[in-house]
């Protein structure tokens, strides 16, 4: 199999017009599950394209192709010049880092509207990138929220708590072209939490277990989500608890502070899902796969995956939430994927509400 072509184009950050084809010398970039994902670009310090003029951070996009196709968009936001070595390294972020830096100034309300409806309204106020939101489908399940403009509550932390609830979503931002060859855009995507297995791996058949980590930090047999001051002086707390877990461990707490949330049944869903995501230790799985068999796209954050592994300790078959692909390029164009993955148990045992 050829080695696939990538290229990274720099684009303006506000019109998504191409403006240059960059000369690269090293590539690595990630897609991380419900954030923003970065990428690192090589290129030559005295190029052409090294142009402080138009190449600059905050105000430059930058799009990975392989083959052609968008495979990752994100904004310019640092620069590191070595007048040694004669290289220029472009550090990005994914399109989510421009909702961190956008609030909501006036303040919010939504009551009892579908999580589609409230993203729509969040994204499409502070939008200077392009984020389309056409593709983002009704869910049926309703929210309230409440910000004050002196909370000046960032846009990108909104987006994450209503994913983060019980019955919420997977995000990611997707780069496409507008018009082939002269405009990228990119449109914001929702899938459920857990959906159907579609990958099936096997250590030392078509990928390589690197490692394995256990963590029971989050196990919890009673969780207090806290709340904003309810006027009196006392917070809103939500709580929820797992008796199982409790039969067969003793009792753990664990307290998360919420100090935005200023209604009960919010803060019950919070404590709901930290239950959720305690309920057993997490098994930690990182992974590459085999050289020149699956293409980047096919392996997206959120999807599922079964991964085999028999190896002492380590006995895995159990099926796993990928939580971010890595792709590197190396000089020769020849790609190394690797993905990190998660429990699904901590994405598919809450309630769909």
């Amino acid at each position: 199999m050829s080695a696939a072509r990538y290229e990274v184009l720099q684009t303006d950050l506000r019109t998504g017009a191409v403006v240059a084809k960059l000369p690269i010398t090293s590539l690595t970039f990630t897609e991380t599950l419900n954030a923003a994902g970065t990428a690192g670009v090589g290129i030559p310090l005295n190029s052409p394209q090294a142009d402080p003029g138009s190449l600059f951070a905050g105000g430059s996009g930058l799009v990975v192709t392989r083959d052609a196709e968008p495979l990752w968009g994100g904004i310019l936001w640092t620069l590191a010049a070595d007048l040694a070595a004669g290289s220029l390294v472009l550090g990005a972020s994914g399109y989510h880092s421009h909702y961190k830096g956008r609030h909501f100034v006036d303040g919010m309300v939504v009551e009892g509207m579908d999580i589609a409806d409230c993203l729509k309204l969040w994204l499409t106020r502070p939008n200077a990138v392009g984020t389309d939101v056409s593709a983002i489908q009704p869910t049926g399940r309703l929210r309230t929220r409440q910000w004050t403009k002196y909370e000046l509550k960032p846009v990108a932390d909104a987006i994450e708590g209503l994913a983060d609830d019980i019955g919420g979503f997977n995000f990611r931002y997707e780069s496409y072209w507008i018009e082939r060859g002269q405009t990228l855009g990119n449109r914001f995507v929702i899938s459920d939490r857990s959906g159907p297995t579609t990958h099936f791996l096997t250590h030392r058949v078509n990928c390589n277990v690197t490692s394995v980590s256990y963590d029971s930090t989050a196990l919890a047999t009673t969780a207090y989500a806290v709340g904003a001051d309810n006027g009196a002086g006392e917070k809103l707390v939500g709580i929820s608890d797992n008796a199982d877990l409790l039969s067969r461990i003793p009792t753990k707490n664990i307290v998360e502070t919420y100090s935005d949330i200023k209604e009960t049944q919010t803060l019950v869903r919070k404590a709901q899902a930290t239950i959720n995501a305690g309920a057993t230790p997490v098994a930690i799985p990182s992974l590459t796969l085999y050289p020149d068999m699956y293409r980047p796209q096919e392996f997206l954050p959120g999807d599922v995956c079964t991964v085999v592994a028999d190896s002492g300790y380590v006995a895995l078959n159990h099926e796993f939430v990928i939580t971010e692909r890595a792709t590197t390029v190396d000089t020769n164009g020849r790609e190394s994927i690797a993905l990190a993955l998660a429990n699904k148990e901590l994405f598919s045992n809450a309630n769909p509400s």
